[in-house]
């Protein structure tokens, strides 16, 4: 087999590794959670509970990459959390109890983080030692392919009346094929530190300053993707035009998501990582406010193609820079990128709710939401002018 073709086989790995972890544990429980309200004892606020749990398992499995810096630990990591995500989807059809769920729920976030983060720096270290494009385009694709997964899924499952605890359990047997691939196409760890031929991997970290400065920028985006990722059908719904537009919603961000995510990759080898990020960060600005302006179909469906074309693209990017600086762990600084953004993650949602229920309306918190991702921008030129200087280190 040719160099290409296994090449091409890590990168599927990936995608497979994301849509089983992502699209379908992590995913699927929104497009579902709407049937097991109406087939279970489950409300608003126990279903809100069991996606923060699962977020929490996502933070905890950041955690854990950004501390373990042994390759092989890493690989035997990622291989957990793909049987980790089969078992907890599993898991969800064979009960209604909240304790169980919510422990299924925390280990489905946790396993996650194996497929966005420590898959993410295993492939990259092996494009690194290959000499292939340290680009990860094809991989983050599997996030919006895993959002339309779960999107196609769940509406095809429904259209054959079957009950939520089948729904999980049909969902799982997907994963459980999909693992395979993903445990299969992904080649255990190199660990020396040499390439192929030869040459010395060398780890070359940015300074505090540029890390600091790299962090808060990539916080501001986390805000704004929170925002529009969690109240974007809400917002869809309440419209009396647009009512039971919401899934046709979530399926757009994650198509556009999935079809984007390689573009930012050919972009950023023209104008360079910031310079792509610039464009994604200001493009996700636009996207994040245009409901405020406009309510109508277009504009909300508009809304949504920008926001998955460029949330994807500000997480590649910057996750691949990352790994960039650190080529023997690359998910040693992406753990730390991944925390950044999820602490955006915790605190955005609460005040935007707040100010919806104050005002009656979502515009205040998509304009707070519009005005973070604007300073991020403004964070990320600040980046670019010092690259373009030599003062990363």
């Amino acid at each position: 087999m040719s160099t290409n073709a296994v090449r091409l086989k890590v990168l599927l790995a990936g995608v497979c590794s994301q849509l089983v972890c992502v699209g379908i544990a992590r995913f699927a429980y929104t497009p579902l959670l709407p049937l097991m309200q109406e087939q279970t004892w489950l409300g608003d606020a126990s279903g809100g509970w069991l996606a923060t749990v699962n977020y929490m398992g996502y933070m905890v499995g950041a955690l854990i990459a950004a501390s373990v810096s042994n390759l092989k630990t890493k690989d035997t990591l990622y291989r957990l959390a793909l049987i980790i995500a089969v078992l907890t989807t599993f898991g969800m059809s064979f009960t209604d109890n909240m304790v169980v769920w919510l422990v299924l729920r925390f280990f489905s976030g946790l396993s996650s983080a194996g497929a966005m983060l420590i898959a993410a720096g295993l492939i990259l270290n092996w494009l690194l030692r290959h000499h292939f494009r340290s680009e990860l385009g094809l991989h983050f694709a599997g996030i919006g392919l895993g959002i339309v997964l779960a999107a196609l899924a769940v509406e095809g499952m429904l259209r054959f009346d079957l009950r939520w605890d089948q729904q999980w359990g049909w969902l799982a047997t997907m994963a459980a094929v999909l693992a395979v691939p993903a445990w299969v196409w992904l080649p255990p760890p190199d660990t020396s530190a040499m390439t192929r031929t030869g040459e010395a991997l060398v780890d070359r970290p940015p300074s505090q300053r540029f890390q600091g400065i790299l962090l808060a920028g990539y916080f501001c985006a986390g805000y704004g993707y929170v925002v529009s990722a969690t109240f974007i059908v809400a917002i869809v719904e309440r419209q009396p035009a647009l009512s039971g537009l919401g899934s046709m919603t979530f399926l757009i961000v994650g198509l556009a998501a999935a079809m984007a995510v390689m573009l930012w990759d050919r972009w950023a080898r023209r104008v360079g990582m910031f310079g792509a990020l610039i464009l994604a960060y200001g493009l996700q600005v636009f996207g994040i406010v245009l409901p405020v302006f406009f309510e109508n179909l277009w504009t909300v469906l508009g809304s949504a193609l920008i926001f998955g074309a460029t949330f994807v693209g500000c997480v590649s990017l910057v996750l691949t820079m990352a790994g960039r600086f650190y080529p023997t762990k690359p998910a040693k600084l992406m753990g730390k990128m991944t925390l950044a953004y999820g602490a955006a993650q915790i605190i955005a949602p609460a005040l935007t709710g707040t100010l919806a229920e104050i005002t009656g309306t979502y515009n205040g918190g998509l304009l707070m939401a519009g005005g973070f991702v604007t300073v991020g921008t403004g964070l990320m030129v600040w980046l670019w002018r010092e690259e373009r200087c030599g003062c990363v280190r």
